[in-house]
């Protein structure tokens, strides 16, 4: 048993060595690999063989193989930072899902209300507004079986499903004594990351929830929008809200800054080796023509998030206004066919500041001789991007001055000073 063990090894490492090779790069990474290789390293392994078939000779219960070596991997990948992860088959699925913006399913924003799932609002154009699908309905039973016992995304698994596919949903709906039975088609089902209305007549109003392949399209169908209903004379700026974005694409986040900017550096990625180095300028334009443009954040703006509110601050090209952002500045790359995703590459703003928070570092008190000599440590507060104490301060001093402090006014109230404020964005998962 022990020879085979050794031998399921080897055949990995064989079968990553010839991935490395094959593909582009595999010169250097083979070479860096030989580098760092020593024979600890193998007796290593070997220890880890004695581990694994140890545990499945001796331990009381007969394990999974398959789950043993799913969770030493995502052990080994969990050691180095906290946004490296494996993938597994569903969570592949699910990612290609999150990034594409597009899956078989319903048509509908859900949330979980008193062991209910509850419709947030059904989606334009989706089999589920077809249907007669209402904000407010109840789903009690998917398919036959109740919803009562169920988390909110195993109830949301339910509904998704294969295109063309039927899904029966009995629904307890207000003003009506008997619950509503409905069946639904599932069709493909494009999640909508941006949406946008107008205030007050003269300023647009844009949110972006997340960066998927959708982003960058959404953003210009809402400018594009925006200005038809508004006048050019008439039109005071845009507000950008990506309060609680947890990031998404690389790509997206580039785009979406370039959006607003004419020219200069967006973000850069800096790896191991000097030739990892990477920068991304702006290209496509500013498409609101130098207007004024204010970005909200709040402590839930991470990554991708992070680089488009970065960059649009250090160019000077918009007011932040709101909270101390997450703080997320790594990028992660996947490795097919292992379906690693690993952050080797930090990231940083223009200004070569990174995103992420920095490590706790140590210094040595100024007077040896008092009783304060010792080695103290202490936590700087991470760079991540923060707006000014009073908004207020802010915005008068980035508006143009031409502005009547009227103007200005309505901006604050808008921005979250004291006075009218957007409706709240509603959170709720597709299905």
């Amino acid at each position: 048993m022990r020879k085979n063990v050794v031998f399921f090894l080897g055949a990995v490492a064989g079968a990553g060595f010839t991935f490395l090779v094959t593909g582009p790069q595999g010169a250097q990474l083979v070479a860096a690999a030989g580098a760092a290789t020593s024979p600890s390293t193998y007796s290593q392994l070997n220890l880890f063989g004695d581990v694994f078939e140890r545990i499945r000779t001796s331990y009381v219960e007969k394990p999974d193989d398959t789950k043993l070596i799913e969770a030493s991997i995502n052990g080994m990948i969990t050691a180095l930072d906290p946004h490296s992860r494996y993938m597994n088959e569903k969570a592949w699925r699910d990612m290609q899902e999150a990034t594409s913006g597009e899956f078989g399913g319903l048509g509908i924003e859900v949330t979980m209300e008193d062991g209910f799932v509850k419709v947030v609002a059904p989606m334009d154009d989706t089999p589920a507004a077809k249907a007669g699908m209402m904000s407010g309905d109840l789903i009690a039973q998917i398919n036959g079986e109740a919803v009562q016992g169920l988390t909110l995304e195993q109830a949301v698994n339910k509904m998704k499903g294969p295109i063309g596919t039927k899904t029966r949903l009995k629904i307890i709906r207000k003003g009506t004594e008997t619950p509503v039975e409905v069946s639904i088609m599932r069709e493909v089902i494009h999640v909508r990351p941006v949406r946008y209305h107008t205030e007050g007549g003269d300023i647009g109003y844009v949110r972006i929830t997340a960066f998927n392949e959708q982003t960058t399209d959404g953003l210009e169908k809402a400018i594009a929008d925006i200005s038809k209903q508004i006048p050019p004379a008439k039109l005071a700026g845009y507000v950008i809200d990506l309060r609680n974005n947890p990031g998404g694409l690389l790509d997206q986040a580039i785009s979406v800054s370039g959006s607003f900017m004419a020219r200069g550096e967006i973000v850069s990625t800096r790896g191991r080796t000097a030739e990892e180095t990477q920068r991304f300028t702006a290209r496509s334009g500013d498409l609101i023509k130098g207007k004024p443009l204010v970005v909200l954040i709040n402590g839930g703006s991470a990554s991708a998030s992070e680089i488009v509110a970065g960059a649009l601050h250090d160019h000077k090209r918009a007011t932040l206004i709101g909270t101390r952002s997450f703080g997320k500045g790594s990028v992660q790359t996947m490795m097919c066919p292992t379906n690693l995703r690993l952050a080797p590459k930090p990231r940083a703003r223009p200004r070569c500041r990174a995103i992420s928070p920095p490590k706790a570092r140590s210094r040595p008190a100024r007077n040896p001789t008092s009783r304060r000599w010792r080695r103290t440590t202490r936590r700087l507060p991470p760079p991540s991007i923060c707006c000014a104490a009073s908004p207020s301060m802010r915005m008068h001093r980035h508006l143009p001055r031409r502005r009547s402090r009227t103007d200005l006014t309505r901006w604050l109230e808008f921005a979250g000073a004291p006075g009218p404020r957007p409706a709240p964005a509603r959170a709720g998962i597709a299905a």
